[in-house]
């Protein structure tokens, strides 16, 4: 069974919590039954959704969801990496909810009842721990250099007790500095190794702390070396990557969210007596009869009872013009009734709306985009064991290496101490301390997003850059992607009839008519005008009547246009009709940028919802032969997924509701800045302007930034090779390993700073 088909209603079995549950709190699934938040569906299955906290890349949601999908009865578990949200769905009477709970708390993992209000402050909360911490590793450097710097200089009057005295104020500032801005680091480490595995945290984690207590050591004998300012300038390096990161991350907002803000909250619902009343629209049942006025939002999917009006459902198929429906037919909820007031029979509560389903298809889309597995996240898996191993056997060499050769009668061994095995180790893990690898990839991010700001495209998400890099295919949406998403007259009129025609035009709010209003400039409305919803306008202009509408209502005598074209027909007096055509034109630069796609070798592609002849009309005019029209939001999801299914990487393209689901499901996504906030939140960048020339910038900056970071992690590779055995030999001292650090980091930083010199495709 399908998670997303489940029915939002409490259950009703023996294990069951009563009817008329309210909304899910925050509650600790641990101290909470979760039974009491599962929900059934009328096929015999439940299902469950909870708030996972520490779950921060790919391995996270397979180990999560295999777990889950591992026990008896369990039929589905999806986790969002950007929201937390779990959903598991299985078969009644299988398992038991606290099975699942326990089960992700096994993996190591906190789980609660989900609250998408929850999860963001759990967001915004980290982001202000991050920035506390960063401030703190600042203040401790540049504080710590001031007692570290008379040392470093090697002043030959400095005596033993001043330098131990130095090394004590470096002592009182860097150890709480430490242990506060390394919470990042300690608890995700300490998390990892909970859960059985090891993160770039733990040896970053092993770094500060062991450098920590020889330093304390170190002092507290008097010694020469302590290296408390090495500490602290690591964790303000490591700080600046992990911050950074945050940003861009915190950016990619979640889309259902928003699209389940657009339904409408309330709604007037017509008693059995007559009588109406506000209402909550999730109290709705199916069968219930509804007002809907003029501009309202329909609020759950229904069937027409009465009257016709003009809608928008835009949100379904993309199209601007509205459509016309009358007694028994379907709207859904988010359609907007533009004309007449009517009445609606509800056919399905507000949970199980188009609406609903159209963001429970987003969610799914962020699911699986957030399995997308980046570039540090592979380098990481390499890196941990490596330097583990590393340390453990330069230890274990300079501890016990020299005891067991003089056993086996070599001679001549040193005596190496317990003190010198530590600090050779120590010093490996400082040398080959992630700091590069944990700035390869963001330092490139920050000034890729930065290059593409100053050129009208706000990336949105960490890993876009990475993914559209990837992209071999580009599937364009038509109307107010392709095109400006704006009616424009293209035919030509006397200046009278366009006066009169535009008089009438002037009393509607129906697109084409505001597209003649404005071809016409300023002028005065019509006479005794009245609209008939789904036909026209009909009043008197100077004293003349006259017809402004559908060829059935201005003109039902002229010939019926056999080529597509969304027209108005005009009719004053006597006078013959006229019609009037209007066209949504492409953007000012659409064929020159399809062009250069495909230079790029990109396939491109037209998936629109709006009618085949206008579809057809763009993507001939573009330059693009193949193309898909009169798709809804799901048919979208499914043509993006056959081109996943045959191996090709989508960058999907589109600014209407219909274009949310797929923004979201694509491989990578970007909608223009004019485009509604929900397709916004689910693509991965947006570009302003009436131009696509940012894509094609986006695009070739996407692929110089892959270079960039590619050529970061070989650099931080060919630094390892050759330091580690340095360090590894007793041959560099902690000090000067966190130097040869920081100088990988600077490497790094400015290699991602090339990025600012590349010039743009149409420079």
């Amino acid at each position: 069974m399908d998670a997303a088909a489940l029915n939002q209603r409490p259950m009703d079995d023996a294990a069951g919590c009563p009817s008329g549950l309210s909304p899910v709190t925050s509650a600790a699934v641990s101290s909470v039954d979760p039974t009491a938040f599962v929900q059934s569906d009328d096929g015999g299955g439940n299902a469950l959704e909870l708030l996972v906290q520490g779950a921060r890349c790919a391995g996270c949601i397979r180990k999560i969801e295999g777990a889950l999908l591992a026990l008896p009865g369990v039929t589905d578990a999806r986790l969002n990496l950007s929201t937390g949200r779990l959903r598991v769905a299985w078969t009644r009477g299988r398992v038991e909810p606290r099975e699942i709970t326990s089960t992700i708390a096994r993996a190591g993992y906190d789980a609660t009842a989900f609250d998408p209000g929850e999860g963001q402050k759990q967001i915004d909360a980290e982001g202000r721990r991050l920035l506390r911490a960063l401030a703190v590793a600042a203040f401790a450097s540049m504080n710590v250099m001031m007692f570290s710097v008379p040392v470093w200089t090697g002043d030959q009057d400095m005596g033993g007790s001043t330098r131990t005295m130095m090394h004590w104020w470096s002592a009182v500032i860097a150890v709480p500095a430490a242990l506060y801005a390394g919470q990042p680091f300690f608890q995700s480490a300490v998390g990892a190794l909970r859960r059985g595995r090891a993160n770039m945290d733990v040896p970053i984690s092993l770094a500060v702390i062991l450098t920590l207590g020889m330093s304390l050591f170190e002092t507290a004998a008097g010694r020469h070396h302590a290296y408390f300012d090495s500490v602290c300038m690591l964790l303000f390096l490591l700080l600046v990557g992990r911050y950074l990161d945050h940003r861009l991350r915190e950016k990619a907002r979640t889309a259902a969210r928003d699209l389940l803000a657009m339904q409408a909250t309330t709604s007037v619902r017509i008693g059995h007596d007559g009588d109406a009343a506000a209402v909550a629209a999730k109290s709705l049942v199916t069968g219930d009869v509804i007002a809907l006025a003029v501009g309202e939002r329909v609020p759950v999917d229904g069937v027409i009872l009465d009257g016709v009006s003009d809608f928008d459902f835009a949100m379904l198929t993309g199209e601007t013009l509205p459509v016309s429906v009358g007694v028994g037919d379907t709207v859904h909820a988010g359609a907007i009734n533009l004309t007449k007031p009517i009445r609606l029979r509800v056919a399905s509560p507000v949970e199980s709306s188009l609406l609903a389903q159209l963001a429970r298809l987003i969610e799914i889309g962020e699911q699986g985009r957030a399995r997308f597995v980046r570039i540090a996240d592979k380098a990481v898996a390499l890196y941990v064991p490596v330097v583990h191993s590393l340390a453990a056997a330069t230890f274990l060499v300079w501890a016990f290496g020299p005891q067991i050769l003089r056993s086996l009668g070599v001679t001549g061994m040193p005596e190496i101490g317990l003190h010198d095995a530590v600090m050779n180790a120590v010093a490996v893990l400082i040398i080959t301390c992630p700091c590069a690898l944990g700035l390869a990839v963001p330092a490139v991010q920050v000034v890729a997003t930065g290059r593409l700001f100053k050129r009208g495209v706000l990336v949105k998400s960490g890993d876009a850059l990475e993914r559209l890099a990837q992209i071999d295919t580009v599937v364009l949406d038509k109307t107010g992607t392709l095109t400006l998403g704006k009616p424009r007259l293209i035919t030509t009129l006397e200046p009278h009839s366009l006066c009169a025609a535009s008089a009438l035009a002037r009393c509607s709010r129906h697109p084409l008519s505001r597209a003649l209003v404005e071809a016409a400039g300023p002028g005065k409305p019509a006479q005794s005008a009245q609209e008939f919803a789904g036909e026209g306008i009909s009043g008197e202009v100077d004293g003349v009547p006259a017809r402004l509408g559908r060829r059935s209502f201005a003109a039902p005598s002229a010939d019926e246009s056999q080529d597509g074209a969304a027209e108005l027909w005009f009719t004053l007096g006597d006078a013959p009709p006229l019609r009037m055509c209007f066209v949504d034109e492409l953007r000012p630069d659409a064929k020159s940028v399809i062009e250069a796609m495909q230079r790029r070798g990109l396939a491109i592609q037209v998936l629109s919802g709006d009618r085949s002849a206008a579809v057809a009309d763009a993507a001939r005019a573009a330059g693009v032969t193949a193309w898909i029209a009169e798709s809804r939001p799901a048919d979208k999801v499914a043509h993006l997924e056959t081109l996943r299914a045959a191996g090709r990487k989508v960058l999907m393209v589109g600014d209407g509701l219909n274009d949310a689901a797929a923004l979201a499901a694509a491989h990578a996504s970007a909608s223009p800045g004019c485009a509604v906030e929900v397709s916004q939140a689910a693509a991965d960048i947006v570009f302003t302007g009436v131009r696509l020339a940012p894509l094609v910038d986006a695009i070739d900056t996407a692929r110089a930034a892959h270079g960039r970071i590619t050529e970061n992690l070989a650099a931080s590779a060919i630094y390892n090779v050759i330091a580690v055995p340095i360090a590894a030999l007793g041959l560099v001292t902690p000090l000067i390993a966190a130097v040869a650090m920081a100088g990988s980091s600077l490497i790094v930083t400015l290699n991602a700073l090339r990025l600012q010199g590349m010039r743009s495709w149409t420079s």
